[in-house]
């Protein structure tokens, strides 16, 4: 049996919850097109995202640790497809449109420059005079004007709900500009909730990096509540040593541990503020997507620890120094000497700007194209 589109889109409304986002309820794409016959509007902006060149360059982009540190870290992709998998779990408990999530959550890293917040800092330094720099903008800015991969439009085209789900995409590192997306409203539930799954994702993967590198040491968590916690519930003894095996172990409880508190903190808001549409939720002063607030305490008390002890680590500090060389002397080379930019970057200076058609370009880069191409213009090898 074949299910069309518009089947699947009968499904949404017999299944989801009245506050879901139907894809066929969709305010539709900028520019006019013919609706897929076997799939929704969501599920086709899906495999827009997942066959950009942006989203195959996250493989190689930084999430903590630089790409040249080793194979078993995260990057922005293995980081992009977890937040996607937490999310489409949040989602699928509480009746929200999975299809949604996931888009979001797969397109919410596209503008992510090598190098990861250090690149994007620096080239937010460099682009100060230029309108300035940041992930989120970029990530729009990527699937509505770079990506140049269909002749009837620029972009991806995607449905308005990915759209807004990106541009109120919010974290604690995070913060958006929403004034062309109705911005007296709050994000939907499928933004709020690929919003949660990106903080939890992050939080727990970064723990787990940590200690995989040496960086961290399971002593120096001990007296952290989450932590104490989570040993607890595997009956493992406080020592410095930790195996693979049991470091797993414990990412998996703590990202369970999360989950499900998320999902009951969500539906006592939901109930308590009796919600009916998806309308409804938007309208609310307040996002429903949280932590209780004892989780909220004990993640902040991780996170803290993190910035403290990781992110602030030296290894992680002269990494994040390296980075900002490497950008900054090769974005002011090109300022420069705008020649030695490829021909299909000239190409857009008179349109964009000289700055803008830079930046465009070096956010796009993985870490290992920056680095080779540093060391292509100033000869000088940058790696230990």
């Amino acid at each position: 049996m074949i299910y069309t589109r518009q089947q699947l889109e009968e499904f949404e409304a017999q299944q989801l919850a009245p506050y879901a986002t139907l894809s066929k309820n969709s305010k539709g794409r900028k520019y006019p097109e013919e609706e897929a016959d076997l799939r929704t509007r969501f599920q086709r902006d899906r495999d827009r995202v997942l066959h950009t060149t942006a989203f195959r360059r996250l493989e190689y982009k930084t999430q903590v640790f630089i790409n040249t540190e080793g194979d078993y870290y995260r990057t922005r992709l293995t980081h992009s497809l977890e937040v996607a998998q937490i999310g489409r779990s949040i989602a699928r408990s509480l009746g929200a449109n999975e299809d949604l999530v996931e888009t979001i959550c797969l397109a919410h890293d596209l503008g992510h420059s090598p190098f990861g917040h250090s690149g994007e800092t620096t080239l937010a330094r460099l682009m100060k005079d230029h309108d300035g720099f940041n992930h989120n903008h970029h990530s729009l800015r990527i699937v509505t004007l770079l990506e140049n991969r269909y002749p009837d439009f620029p972009g991806l085209n995607l449905s308005w709900e990915v759209l807004e789900g990106m541009v109120k995409h919010e974290t604690d590192y995070d913060r958006s500009d929403v004034q062309d997306f109705d911005p007296e409203l709050r994000g939907s539930l499928e933004a709020q909730i690929a919003n949660v799954a990106d903080e939890l994702a992050y939080t727990a993967h970064d723990l787990d990096d940590g200690l995989r590198s040496g960086m961290l040491t399971p002593s120096q968590l001990d007296g952290i509540a989450i932590w104490e916690i989570i040993n607890e519930s595997i009956g493992r003894r406080k020592t410095d040593s930790l195996d693979a095996l049991t470091r797993h172990q414990i990412i998996r409880r703590l990202i369970n541990f999360e989950m499900i508190d998320l999902i009951q903190s969500i539906d006592r808001y939901l109930r308590k503020a009796n919600i009916q549409s998806a309308l409804d939720l938007q309208k609310l002063p307040y996002n429903v997507v949280g932590f209780s607030e004892d989780m909220y305490r004990r993640n902040r008390e991780l996170k803290d620890f993190l910035f403290n002890n990781l992110y602030r680590h030296h290894r992680v500090v002269r990494m994040a120094y390296k980075a900002e060389q490497i950008i900054t002397r090769i974005f002011e080379m090109y300022q420069s000497n705008p020649a030695a930019l490829p021909p299909e970057v000239q190409d857009h200076i008179d349109e964009r700007g000289l700055e803008r058609s830079i930046c465009d370009y070096i956010a796009g880069m993985t870490d290992r194209f920056a680095i080779d191409e540093y060391q292509r213009l100033f000869n000088v090898d940058v790696l230990p």
